[in-house]
């Protein structure tokens, strides 16, 4: 029996991926293995996956556009979003997929369900599109916001679109709603990107609950901050995990043993 391997392509690759895929693969007696490479040739590590076999690939931030005009194919769910975080090999035809939506729409789950709820969402990359879309599919009143407002208006324009549903955007300088939930879906906070808290004070005062997506490292300063204020914090593993869990499903076929997943995740954590 040849051992399938699997990974994930970033510019900053974390233990994390690893320690929940390679738990799965144990917990069902699978015989995969995981890599996470750190890659700055994207095109190459795509012809290094279809020469060499590997079965997936998970893709971070930033590549989750600059992935897709090099595939195959796309699934219909990531070709709404426009962006993809999966990519499946079969046979040398690659095939990108979104696991972010389902992974942060879990994510909030574990806390409430998004229905009626009044969100924000920061950011207008790839990983916002996937956050926002999917918390609008499941019914939550969304607006979005961004350093670079022009990019958060195509979002908002993309996302009507898609939705059929109105898609204010805020001002970061401007006093904001009151909302159930703050999303940091942007990379600030992440490690080798910037250290800073990218959510202002304003945004953390007027909400609930506050998540981020940024996971490299788990303790953002937006957590610190959003803790210190007493807020209920969904970090940044919560949405790794339920998109991982995904991820396993398209890789192995197999429905994904969440709680050793889970645990590996945890046990990680501190040494991450």
């Amino acid at each position: 029996m040849t051992t399938v391997l699997c990974g994930s392509i970033s510019a900053l690759p974390s233990p994390l991926g690893r320690a929940m895929h390679e738990a799965g693969y144990a917990a069902l007696g699978l015989d995969f293995v995981y890599v996470p490479f750190q890659v700055a040739d994207v095109a190459g590590a795509l012809t290094g996956m279809r020469a060499l076999g590997i079965r997936g690939f998970g893709v971070s931030m930033p590549f989750k556009r600059t992935v897709i005009p090099l595939l195959d194919a796309l699934d219909p769910l990531a070709e709404r979003i426009g962006a993809v975080n999966t990519i499946v090999n079969d046979g040398g035809r690659l095939t990108g997929y979104n696991t972010d939506a389902v992974g942060a729409r879990r994510a909030v789950e574990e806390l409430f369900t998004p229905t009626d709820r009044r969100v924000i969402v920061i950011g207008a990359g790839g990983a916002a599109r996937a956050v926002a879309f999917a918390l609008l599919e499941a019914g939550a009143a969304v607006c979005l916001a961004n350093r670079t407002r022009a990019n958060a208006e195509a979002l908002a324009a993309h996302l009507a679109v898609l939705t059929g549903r109105t898609v204010p955007v805020l001002d970061l300088e401007a006093p904001p709603p009151a909302v159930e939930l703050v999303v940091n879906a942007s990379s600030g906070g992440m490690q080798g990107v910037s250290a800073e808290n990218p959510v202002p004070a304003a945004f953390l005062d007027a909400a609930d609950v506050v998540m981020d997506i940024v996971y490299k490292p788990i303790e953002t300063a937006l957590v610190r901050a959003a803790r210190e204020r007493k807020k209920r914090v969904i970090h940044g593993g919560r949405m790794l995990l339920h998109q991982a869990a995904a991820q396993f499903e398209l890789y192995t076929g197999r429905p994904a043993p969440l709680e050793a997943m889970d645990g590996a995740l945890e046990a990680t954590l501190p040494r991450a």
